[in-house]
């Protein structure tokens, strides 16, 4: 993507421009950013059908009588309530990852490294329809699809949310302005700005959302699979000749601290090891997501990646669903173009070494990419 041309999606911003005045900072209000936009995304009884799915991700959410009730999904059709009643909305998360629409309308933000992009969520609502006033931890583009959504937005410091209710409603919700969203406008919230949208009618809001890890969470997870690779590691043994006889045996000894630091050191020491972990947690799955595997046919002429596929790279390595690869010289360029584009044309493909060759053949077999164009 040439991020130093205007996008209409942007409202004539550049990428750049966007990232450097509104990324993380303040709000964009988009009127027209994407035209049409039910033509890029699952219309009501497609967006119904998958949430009926074990495999897709949805919650049913209504207020009643100033009461607020959730459920979890899959639902069927006949326990959603009727769609002349108001005040219920249905979300449903990750829709890229199983229509095809969904899937190329995120493309179209990857101005933002892949590392970064989540998914798509579809909102359907009745009239009256919300989820009550909220803030995200990440960033989001709330993009109108069908019917009329009013939001209210404003910089909240009090969060403080309401109690003894299923969602994260903020108890004292203080908006500084207002926006009535129709087909195809689009509003850019940066994290923790507060925002409470409520259907005018029917409607369906699509919400591009993005990954934000906390520092504690990325930290677990980085630690955990360090240590699976310190399984493979040094087994030396701790070691004290030396030690004198103790008056305090309860005190840790000082050596034995040092011993432990070293082992973690050494650990850290392998200049891969953190990379090498990061990315094959940033490219992980998510739990709900399967890959259609089949036989190993020939490698097709030009490859595009599955959907659901998520491929990074860094300088040393390629990163594809959870798997690290070492990579250098002409194959990494070549994986680095596949990660980008995701899609080798023919004369990329030709171009691969054998070893390339007979990588992709393996991803092919495990659904993970497919022939360009079917």
């Amino acid at each position: 993507m040439e991020t130093s041309l205007p996008l209409a999606l942007l409202g004539g911003l550049s990428p750049d421009r966007f990232m450097r005045r509104h990324w993380q900072r303040k709000p964009l209000l988009v009127r027209q950013a994407v035209p049409d936009p039910q033509s890029w995304l699952p219309a009501r009884a497609e967006l119904l059908a998958l949430a009926a799915r074990d495999e897709v991700e949805s919650r049913l959410i209504r207020a009643a009588g100033g009461r607020w009730q959730m459920r979890s999904g899959p639902f069927a059709r006949r326990a959603l309530p009727p769609l002349a009643a108001p005040d219920w909305t249905l979300l449903v998360q990750g829709v890229d990852l199983h229509h095809a629409g969904a899937h190329d309308l995120l493309q179209q933000f990857r101005f933002v490294p892949d590392a970064r992009l989540d998914d798509v969520m579809i909102s359907f609502a009745t009239d009256g329809g919300g989820v009550g006033p909220h803030f995200d931890s990440y960033d989001v583009f709330l993009l109108q699809t069908h019917g009329r959504r009013r939001w209210r937005i404003g910089r909240q410091k009090d969060l403080t949310l309401q109690e003894d209710v299923p969602l994260k409603i903020l108890a004292h919700f203080t908006p500084e302005q207002e926006f009535v969203l129709e087909p195809g406008d689009m509003l850019y919230l940066p994290p923790r700005y507060a925002h409470d949208g409520v259907a005018q009618g029917e409607c369906m809001t699509c919400s591009i959302g993005f990954r934000a890890p906390r520092a504690n969470e990325l930290a677990q997870e980085l630690l955990q699979r360090l240590a699976e690779d310190a399984a493979d590691g040094s087994e030396r043994l701790y070691g004290d000749a030396g030690q004198p006889a103790v008056s305090a045996p309860g005190a840790v000894p000082q050596a034995l601290q040092a011993f432990a630091r070293s082992a973690l050191e050494d650990l850290l020491r392998d200049r891969d090891a953190l990379p090498r972990a990061l990315g094959e947690y940033l490219t992980e799955p998510k739990p709900q997501v399967w890959f259609d595997q089949g036989a190993a046919p020939a490698l097709p002429a030009a490859v595009r990646l599955d959907r659901r596929t998520r491929m990074l790279y860094d300088p040393r390595h390629v990163f594809i669903n959870g798997e690290s690869y070492r990579a250098a010289g002409r194959d990494a360029r070549l994986m680095q173009r596949l990660a980008d584009a995701r899609a080798l044309n023919a004369r990329e493909v030709a171009a691969a070494s054998a070893e390339a060759r007979e990588l992709l053949s393996s991803w092919g077999e495990a659904g993970w990419l497919h022939e360009a164009g079917a």
